[in-house]
């Protein structure tokens, strides 16, 4: 007797036989979502995510671009010419302009990023900061965002401050590596601040509380630093609080980059690097006192 063809229901697959049919991934994977990355292998994605919400809302909002531009364009046209003219501080036979221009762009970068921690606070009072909080992203991944957020920030910040202080005659290289490493020093030193801002905020946990002493620590970081005058005219124990201070690095780093003077650049960035990884880990453990 011949065999009789089954019949097969309308819209039924052939069973795959040998063949590259058998080698296709099974159907159910189309059907069943793949598991969700949890733990360390978000961060990268988490981190980038961040940057770019904070960039969409700068490419919404110019607004604080152009008004941060104000202080740092008033300390070079006008503390930078006058004491470039009275030769008051000595700066190794280079004008004071261009001794003082790498420190006015960390000084504009750690502005910036010195209140970021209001930012996380608004979220804490809007709720968002508890929606992410129970998602699976790690909270460093969601402060390291934040603060490479500010970096980027302030990296726009420092490129305006560079065109007006070539636009005022000061001679500083264009050599793209050296560039380079000015966004890196600026991104470090930035992250480190930010953290520090979010870390505080994870303290005071108010955003009263968090401008009093965000306003009460910018300027003594500024000043004890050699953002305005070189470490050997400081008394010895404004040396020692210079040597212990981040933002003395960060100048140091983008003024031996932008202007040639000697600088320590791998002390520099090994230094900014361990601040901003103290940060992190710092503001990560306060974050949840936010959203208590």
């Amino acid at each position: 007797m011949s065999a009789e063809p089954v019949a097969r229901p309308a819209g039924s697959a052939e069973p795959a036989g040998p063949g590259p049919a058998a080698d296709l991934p099974d159907l159910a994977l189309l059907l069943v979502p793949p598991r969700a990355r949890t733990g360390w292998r978000v961060v990268p994605a988490r981190v980038v995510a961040m940057c770019v919400v904070e960039l969409q809302k700068l490419r919404h909002d110019r607004t604080e671009l152009y008004t941060r531009a104000v202080q740092p364009a008033l300390w070079l046209l006008i503390f930078g010419e006058t004491f470039t003219r009275l030769k008051a501080i000595p700066t190794g036979g280079i004008p004071y302009l261009d001794f003082l221009a790498p420190g006015i762009i960390a000084q504009s970068a750690m502005f910036i990023a010195i209140f970021y921690g209001i930012m996380i606070i608004w979220e804490r009072d809007s709720g968002v900061l508890t929606k992410l909080l129970v998602t699976p992203t790690p909270r460093a991944a969601l402060v390291t965002g934040k603060a490479f957020a500010a970096g980027v920030k302030a990296v726009l910040q420092a490129a305006v401050v560079v065109l007006l202080a070539a636009a005022l005659g000061v001679a500083m290289t264009w050599n793209p590596l050296r560039l380079l490493g000015v966004v890196v020093a600026v991104v470090l030193g930035s992250a480190f601040f930010s953290c520090l801002s979010m870390a505080v905020a994870g303290l005071v946990l108010t955003r009263d509380r968090l401008m009093g002493i965000g306003q009460a620590i910018t300027m003594p970081l500024f000043f004890a630093s050699n953002a305005l005058y070189p470490v050997d005219l400081m008394p010895g124990w404004l040396q020692a609080v210079s040597r212990a201070n981040p933002l003395s690095y960060q100048v140091d780093a983008l003024r031996g980059l932008l202007i040639g003077t000697p600088a320590h650049l791998p002390l520099d960035f090994a230094v900014l690097t361990l601040a901003s990884g103290l940060g992190i880990a710092a503001a990560s453990g306060l974050l949840g006192r936010l959203a208590r």
